[in-house]
């Protein structure tokens, strides 16, 4: 049996001779989306995920911007000793420092005071009392015209009858001194660092130790309280500044050192031995009484007491003594340290 030839429906276009190869769908006439380019997907991508890549080229921006920014900065330099003792070196050439007494004397300036004893004035021999006036011998105190007779205790009829220094160590206005410096005095006043005075009040003595502690009754803002140290660690030859009110004038300041521990002294009047002293070469005289014997840390050790002179002047000739504060702190009830 013969077989049937079967033809294709499509016309053969020119060159039907060629491989080309036509696709089904548009040899049906069908027509085929358009395909998109390559850099077109990457754009939808981008659009899609806009954020995210902000946020990652920003963080890559501020990276590269921090380390250009290390990579600029000069490496650290290690310092060796030669470097060290060079630059000391050339701050002592070009620089004045203070002295180790002056550091010391700054620190506890603000808390030393001027101590002033008043009372009665002692009548003068041979002369009619101080205290009477004749109109007032003549006609009598009462009588009309004559000038009231003023009391024991008015600050007009006293007068100054001893001057020393003394040490604040409570804040509050607690001030330790010397006994001889207030004793027999009406009245006592103080006159702080700032040059405010006020009147004092005598809160407890001790003989044996020739101490004192008074109480300012008025006060300045921010009176600072001198920091206690023990003398324990003391030796002889280690550095000291006694300050105080030597004649009154003040605060003034004296350097020396340690002349030696454990010493005694008895008053020129001998009715009272001193013993646990520290003896000391910092300048004191008449008035440096109470004040306080520093260390170069600024830690008061010591109240100068008294000074040594085999005559009668009184004055300083290298010989001074300090009660030491843990003597001074048992004395007068107050805790040292």
């Amino acid at each position: 049996m013969r077989r049937q030839v079967l033809y294709s429906g499509s016309r053969r276009t020119p060159g039907a001779g060629s491989n080309k190869i036509v696709p089904a769908a548009q040899n049906a006439g069908v027509a085929l989306p358009a395909r998109k380019p390559r850099f077109g997907r990457v754009r939808a991508f981008a659009a899609r995920h806009a954020g995210v890549l902000r946020f990652l080229g920003g963080a890559a921006c501020a990276a590269l911007f921090w380390a250009a920014y290390l990579w600029s900065q000069p490496q650290p330099y290690a310092l060796d000793q030669q470097d060290i003792d060079a630059a000391v070196l050339h701050t002592l050439e070009n620089k004045t420092l203070p002295s180790r007494a002056a550091k010391a004397a700054d620190i506890v300036r603000p808390s030393v005071v001027r101590v002033r004893g008043f009372g009665e004035p002692p009548p003068s021999k041979g002369k009619p009392d101080a205290k009477s006036k004749p109109q007032e011998r003549k006609s009598g105190k009462n009588a009309p015209g004559a000038p009231h007779a003023k009391g024991k205790d008015d600050p007009e009829t006293m007068e100054e009858l001893s001057v020393g220094s003394g040490v604040v160590i409570v804040d509050n206005g607690v001030i330790l001194t010397n006994l001889h410096v207030v004793a027999g005095a009406r009245r006592v006043t103080v006159t702080f660092y700032d040059g405010s005075e006020s009147d004092a009040d005598l809160v407890s003595v001790h003989p044996e130790n020739d101490l004192a502690v008074i109480k300012a009754r008025k006060i300045p803002d921010d009176l600072p309280a001198a920091t206690l140290g023990s003398a324990a660690q003391l030796k002889p030859g280690d550095e000291v500044v006694a300050v105080g009110f030597p004649f009154g004038i003040g605060p003034s300041v004296s350097s020396g050192v340690v002349s030696g521990l454990n010493r005694q002294f008895r008053s020129p009047e001998g009715d009272r031995l001193l013993t646990q002293l520290i003896q000391f070469d910092a300048a004191a005289n008449m008035g440096s009484s109470g004040g306080p014997l520093v260390t170069m840390q600024g830690d008061v050790v010591g109240i100068v007491t008294a000074i040594l002179n085999p005559s009668a002047s009184r004055t300083f000739i290298g010989i001074g003594f300090a009660v030491t504060i843990a003597v001074a702190g048992r004395a007068v009830g107050v805790h040292p340290f």
